[in-house]
């Protein structure tokens, strides 16, 4: 029997970037999108074009760069919103609009103060205005599941006529549960007489924990798009995790009658980039991508696995690229070697000093630890890539003195604007003194919301990766930071962290909802 080809959406990098300090810049969405472009995503959802000129930017980046995924740029129902998009994504070998409007009657009254009939208008003429740029046009009824089934299919079948060939129906607040949404997608394919004409997509928010649940729901009742995120990544509880919606199908094939086209073998480098990147980290139970979700703790489930794998394992950890990922290179490794695997891993340099600064990175962690993994590669990329030239804090040196029985003392020197300064506080413990003495010579009054620490390899002598989360102003910002010493970790992570705050370049999102 044939299969059917369930389309992957992908929208890390607009929904999942609207995780509180999950702001990527524009080097890092270029990273992340070659990346879902090597796995094979078929969309690439790239930004809110409107929000604000670095929006723009970063999805025109990822239009002129990406060549064999569809690049595509979100916009409300108003004119300014899709030209803006349609400028993005005017680079694109493949381009999309897409265009939403609430269609629920609670956000039709409270928040666009717009009748049916309005919204219908609204819509028709969002889609005619992005079919200038693109004949692929995607249209969301933002809230549809909480939307009258009768004005959806109307809403439906009007932007359907005007020119939408995806129609993406989203849980945008994570009301719904799976049998319900099944049948709402069912019934909207089946009532609306040119369903035909356009492919079934579903957003499904994770509130309930339902969003997986949701979506896969959708797709046995005929969606064959998927709109969802790298580790589940997202605003609130976050999105459908890409990772669970693709191994279910692929898994599950007994049940589906689609599969997608995804190399699953890229799955973990994804997952590992976006933790890095975002500085959100993967819980160690988080299915397919978890440190935990191959690892068998009881006897009786190890003893099963040593004589035949599929008595407790249903997939291959190598299916979705678990690998032991050891790096036969030290200290004498040379740069083409060096360059060589970083491709691989699918880094590329953009210039020669980038190369040569994260080699000689390399170089100082081969002196400092036996064994270099991929994973301690990704780490020092994404602190080269934290440490740029405009940064107004640097660490010039570290001392901390820790002793049984006695307060802890951190001596901190700072370059700060190209002037050194010190300082020296005492706190609970060594990472709490040396937090105050940056903050005392700083003084920039942020709040510490959140402090992690993750190893980023096994072995006493891994590196230690380190994220802050910090609030200013009622902005939420994440710092990361990488050492063999986790207090020298620490330290970075945090002014990783102050240089957002002071750099902070105000990017809004002026969406009055969301997809």
């Amino acid at each position: 029997m044939n299969k059917d080809k369930l389309i992957i959406f992908d929208t890390t990098l607009r929904d999942g970037e609207q995780s509180p300090g999950a702001s990527m810049t524009r080097e890092e969405k270029i990273r992340i999108a070659r990346a879902l472009e090597l796995m094979k995503v078929d969309i690439i959802e790239a930004g809110f074009p409107i929000a604000s000129e670095g929006d723009f930017e970063s999805v025109r980046a990822v239009a002129e760069i990406i060549k064999d995924s569809t690049v595509c740029g979100l916009a409300r129902a108003k004119p300014a919103d899709i030209d803006r998009a349609g400028e993005a994504i005017r680079p694109a070998n493949s381009g999309r609009v897409h265009t939403f409007l609430a269609t629920s009657p609670i956000h039709m009254e409270h928040k666009l103060r717009m009748t049916p009939d309005q919204v219908v208008e609204a819509a028709v003429a969002a889609v005619k205005q992005a079919r200038q740029y693109t004949d692929d046009v995607e249209f969301s009824p933002e809230d549809a599941g909480r939307s009258e089934p009768d004005f959806l299919c109307r809403v439906i079948e009007a932007v359907i006529d005007a020119g939408a060939s995806t129609i993406n129906i989203p849980d945008t607040v994570g009301y719904n549960v799976p049998h319900q949404f099944g049948s709402l997608i069912r019934d909207l394919i089946e009532r609306v007489p040119n369903s035909d004409r356009a492919v079934f997509s579903v957003h499904c928010h994770n509130d309930l924990g339902l969003a997986v649940g949701n979506s896969l729901a959708a797709v046995l009742n005929g969606a064959r798009q998927v709109e969802c995120t790298i580790n589940g990544l997202g605003e609130r509880a976050g999105n459908a995790s890409l990772e669970e919606i693709v191994m279910a199908v692929r898994t599950r094939q007994d049940i589906f009658a689609c599969d997608t086209d995804l190399d699953t073998t890229q799955i973990m480098n994804c997952s590992r980039m976006v933790s890095g990147i975002t500085g959100f980290n993967v819980q160690p139970n988080k299915a397919i991508v978890g440190a935990n979700a191959f690892a068998h703790e009881s006897g009786i489930h190890q003893d099963g696995v040593l004589k035949s794998r599929e008595t407790y394992e249903i997939m291959r950890a190598q299916d979705v690229g678990w690998t032991t990922n050891k790096l036969v290179l030290g200290k004498h490794s040379g740069r083409n070697a060096f360059k060589t695997h970083m491709s691989e891993l699918n880094v590329h340099f953009e210039s020669e000093e980038e190369l040569n600064e994260v080699f000689s990175r390399f170089k100082a962690l081969a002196d400092k630890k036996h064994d270099i993994y991929d994973e301690d590669l990704l780490a020092l990329v994404n602190e080269a890539a934290f440490e740029t030239e405009n940064e107004t804090i640097k660490l010039v040196s570290l001392r901390v003195c820790c002793e049984t029985g006695e307060t802890p003392v951190a001596s901190m020197t700072l370059n700060i604007e190209g002037e050194e300064q010190q300082a020296e506080s005492s706190g609970d413990g060594p990472v709490d003194a040396c937090f105050k003495a940056i903050e005392k010579l700083t003084e920039t009054g942020v709040e510490l919301q959140l402090y992690s620490v993750n190893a980023i390899t096994t072995g006493t002598d891994s590196q230690g990766e380190v994220t802050v989360r910090v609030e200013k102003d009622g902005h939420v910002i994440n710092g990361q930071g990488a050492d063999t010493d986790i207090v020298i970790a620490s330290a970075k992570s945090y002014i990783n962290a102050l240089n957002k705050v002071i750099n902070r370049t105000g990017r809004t999102h002026p969406q009055l909802g969301d997809v």
